[in-house]
């Protein structure tokens, strides 16, 4: 298998994770591939008309895109314990903490487009401010109610901590885990896993 990714995505890190958590790795090949809304990456939209990251060819040469069609894909490979639990509660509570990851993840990203690529004259602070606040009152949840991030690791866990984890990375929010003391100890512990510490993102 092929992987078009960049190590700064906290979604190519999202499948990296399950890969590395699958056993599934070494069976990766990965491609550090360029992408930025403004500078469209025509070589990539050949795979994905998409032109994202991660975008993973499969051994029998089929393209999958995005991060949770990825994600669902290498856990149906996996011989170990699975990141998506099969059925009951446990599935759509996994499943709900991804979107919600996954939802912070993507207000933020549009929150440092808005500020860091958007020239200043043309900035919408309302844009800003509304996607901010989607993003404080995920973690706001989070830190009211940790019980939403125990239990064995699954893909929402996964999904949150690599959206924190780029959002301090990149600083969008200053530093998010200040004022949020179970939040922080919670991304301290699952930082500590194999998984996490390989994929630390880099710039």
């Amino acid at each position: 298998m092929k992987l078009a990714y960049s190590p700064a995505s906290p979604y190519a890190r999202k499948v990296v994770i399950v890969a590395l958590e699958a056993g599934l790795d070494s069976k990766i090949q990965r491609i550090p591939t360029a992408v930025r809304p403004d500078q469209p990456n025509l070589e990539l939209g050949k795979e994905n008309p998409l032109m994202k990251v991660p975008t993973l060819i499969t051994d029998g040469g089929e393209t999958l895109y995005d991060s949770r069609v990825i994600c669902a894909y290498l856990d149906h490979l996996n011989p170990g314990p699975k990141l998506i639990p099969a059925s009951g509660g446990a599935r759509w509570q996994a499943l709900r903490l991804e979107a919600l990851g996954d939802g912070m993840t993507d207000a933020g990203i549009l929150v440092r487009y808005e500020s860091a690529l958007r020239p200043e004259p043309l900035r919408w602070k309302e844009w800003i401010d509304g996607q901010t606040k989607k993003v404080e009152q995920g973690l706001d949840m989070l830190e009211a109610h940790p019980e939403m991030l125990m239990g064995p690791l699954n893909i929402g866990q996964i999904a949150v901590a690599c959206g924190i984890g780029w959002m301090n990375f990149r600083a969008v929010f200053g530093d998010c885990l200040a004022k949020r003391p179970r939040l922080a100890a919670w991304m301290s512990m699952i930082g500590e896993r194999p998984s996490f510490k390989a994929t630390v993102p880099k710039a």
